[in-house]
């Protein structure tokens, strides 16, 4: 995604920092997170080394929700550059998305933006829904970060209703955004 985004908008792009916070012993998540205060630290210092060499604007992209990620990302970093931190998520998705993106993972929404951007890795013929209700919803999307058992494919949401055109439509959505 911030690939795409750079190479449309002409703009640089630092490699990507592929650690997130993480809370609990969900075997879903990745014993490998760090956590808010280390996260903040670690942004903050490769932001500050950026600014001392010139950067002027720093946009960071997460695709995390989970409330202790966005914190540690959204502490206010020292040094004169401009910094805004865009959540995926936080892209009102609605009208081309007929689901509620804030429950899923893997569903409509991630699996259309991937079927725009690099179709080739979505196996259509895999996708499958899966939609607990109720109480199981609220169990798999606590702290707003879905996390689906195992038994659903690492699902939450409806991947059956990804398109191409919808993904093209979100993504415009994150490019043309203000």
């Amino acid at each position: 995604m911030a690939r795409e985004v750079s190479e449309r908008l002409v703009i640089l792009r630092i490699p990507t920092f592929s650690f997130r916070v993480t809370v609990g012993g969900d075997p879903f998540w990745s014993r490998a997170g760090l956590t808010p205060k280390t996260l903040h630290r670690a942004v903050n210092e490769l932001l500050g080394r950026w600014d001392n060499d010139g950067m002027s604007h720093f946009v960071i992209i997460t695709k995390y929700r989970l409330e202790l990620h966005l914190e540690a990302l959204l502490m206010p970093p020292s040094g004169p550059s401009l910094k805004s931190v865009h959540g995926l998520y936080q892209i009102d998705a609605s009208d081309p998305i007929g689901t509620d993106p804030n429950y899923e993972h893997a569903g409509e929404l991630e699996a259309s933006l991937m079927l725009h951007l690099v179709p080739e890795l979505v196996r259509t013929d895999q996708l499958k829904d899966y939609l607990p209700s109720g109480g199981a919803l609220r169990k798999y999307t606590r702290r707003r970060a879905p996390a689906p058992p195992l038994a659903s494919q690492r699902v939450l949401g409806s991947p059956s209703l990804t398109s191409t055109e919808k993904g093209a439509n979100v993504f415009k959505g994150y490019v043309d955004m203000p």
